[in-house]
């Protein structure tokens, strides 16, 4: 398996001078950023597919174990207060349960029956979308789960650091991030784990655009949970409503702290009214304001 093969080129460094060490692993981190240039067209089909089935009101799933799934529950919990994703539509299936987030479970990633369980557990249907990551390709934790839950009618999407493995043959959508060998052979929570983690953002905010939780490159959605975040809310319905600071912040606090509600008051709508318009147009705010115009 090329993530776990020792590279030539880096035999010698940890004998290396320090700042010599650390621009060879910098180079190595670039290059596991380059590796996905190639996967853009699967990244783009996997979040059409899961925004579709997502629109039903199913769930965002994760399924991993040791770094790959630490960095699944990472991704997820950061939609909630970026895109006020709702926490009862993210589930986290990873091996060795919650314990194995802080502390290492070696042996849960060969649990295909700790996976079946775990979706069963889940619920995980038709209307979910079920992102398997996991850096050989070959964990028996991550294929069971993918296969359990495209069994159960789930859309699956695999994310895996060697070609031609299982994990990706489990999904629907496959996404290879070929890494290959790291500078510290096996150690995959390095290039391996740099691409996953840079795979995710692009499919969970993938995602979110085409939901329509972004206006004009904008967090329309987010959260207004503490003081910066009211401030850059009123910002943002400043700038999407053209209005001043004081009218921006009047709209906000009209529209409960929801800022697609607060930019539709802000151009003159009632409360109750911005409301509705928001729920005939999908919660879209681009729809919306076209309803408007």
């Amino acid at each position: 398996m090329p993530t776990e093969a020792a590279d030539p080129r880096y035999r010698a460094i940890d004998r290396w001078p320090t700042e010599v060490a650390v621009e060879a692993m910098l180079e190595a981190q670039l290059a596991a950023i380059a590796a996905l240039k190639s996967q853009t067209g699967a990244m783009a089909a996997a979040i059409d597919a899961a925004a579709e089935r997502l629109q039903r009101g199913g769930r965002i799933a994760y399924a991993g174990a040791g770094t790959s799934g630490r960095i699944g529950v990472q991704d997820g919990v950061e939609l909630t207060p970026t895109f006020n994703w709702p926490v009862e539509r993210l589930a986290f299936l990873i091996a060795g349960g919650p314990a194995a987030l802080t502390r290492t479970q070696e042996g849960a990633e060969d649990s295909r029956e700790a996976a079946l369980a775990a979706v069963a557990a889940e619920e995980i249907g038709a209307d979910d979308v079920l992102i398997g990551v996991a850096a050989s390709g070959r964990t028996p934790y991550v294929i069971a789960a993918l296969e359990a839950a495209r069994g159960a009618g789930a859309l699956t999407i695999a994310l895996a650091n060697n070609a031609g493995t299982p994990v990706l043959a489990a999904a629907e959508h496959a996404i290879l991030a070929d890494t290959g060998s790291e500078v510290v052979a096996g150690s995959t929570r390095m290039k391996a784990g740099t691409a996953q983690k840079v795979t995710l953002n692009l499919l969970s905010t993938g995602i979110m655009l085409r939901l329509g939780l972004v206006h004009e490159g904008l967090m329309v959605n987010m959260q207004v949970s503490n003081a910066k975040l009211r401030a850059r809310a009123i910002r943002m319905v400043g700038t999407l409503a053209r209005v001043g600071r004081d009218a921006a912040e009047a709209a906000l606090d009209a529209g409960g702290r929801d800022i697609k509600r607060a930019v539709l008051i802000a151009h003159g709508l009632a409360p109750a009214e911005a409301e509705a318009r928001l729920a005939a147009a999908g919660g879209s705010l681009a729809a919306a304001l076209d309803m408007q115009s």
